[in-house]
């Protein structure tokens, strides 16, 4: 009886630390993983981050990096005359935008790839025709080379091509970014079930981020 006493604290802890590791593992699990380049810079690692960007918005306000600060956010590649896969992603696009327009911790970039003709103003239009209000959802246009730069970082085609449709080649890939700017979902636009797991995505994201 002395000895089966003296085992129980010792088997109590031992519970204690299994429910710990299980539960360390369970929270590990629930963080999203981060994509792209990574490397060991002194012992630290460090992730591929997007660059530093200043475009201008529909609204002619200059959006750069640090007006997303403390947000995570999701960001796509477009043009408002594409005659293939950017009505579909816009879409899908809307639905992300109902969800979390009142969420002041998210926001939205969709950078035109056709500069010429997606003016501040044509995008405003384009904006206000979708339905977007308020300073969730930016619409964004700039130097093209810039524009094309900054995709590469998102891992993203986008190249002017004349023997696409519309004169443009990219891809529907949408992608969700930390407050770090450090790449951590995509989704294919095109495909509405993807979306739905993008936006669990982003809703892990929010409680990674923020502990909600």
């Amino acid at each position: 009886m002395p000895t089966r006493k003296s085992n129980l604290p010792v088997a109590a802890l031992c519970l204690f630390a299994l429910i710990w590791l299980v539960s360390a593992c369970s929270q590990d699990d629930e963080r999203l993983p981060y994509i792209g380049r990574m490397e060991v810079v002194d012992g630290d690692t460090m992730y591929h981050t997007i660059p530093e960007f200043r475009f201008v918005n529909q609204d002619s306000q200059w959006i750069t990096k640090e007006s997303l600060a403390g947000k995570i956010y999701i960001a796509d590649f477009f043009f408002t005359s594409c005659p293939s896969i950017c009505p579909k992603v816009k879409k899908q696009m809307l639905r992300i935008y109902e969800k979390y327009k009142d969420d002041n911790r998210f926001m939205m970039l969709s950078h035109s790839i056709d500069v010429k003709r997606d003016t501040v103003g044509h995008l405003k239009l384009y904006a206000t025709n979708l339905g977007v209000r308020g300073d969730r959802w930016y619409f964004l246009t700039g130097n093209e080379n810039k524009i094309f730069e900054i995709a590469d970082e998102y891992f993203v085609s986008a190249f002017a091509d004349p023997n696409a449709p519309g004169g443009f080649d990219h891809s529907g890939r949408i992608i969700l970014v930390d407050p770090e700017g450090r790449i951590r979902a995509y989704c294919d636009g095109t495909d509405p079930e993807d979306v739905d797991d993008f936006m669990k995505d982003i809703d892990r994201l929010l409680k990674e981020t923020y502990g909600d």
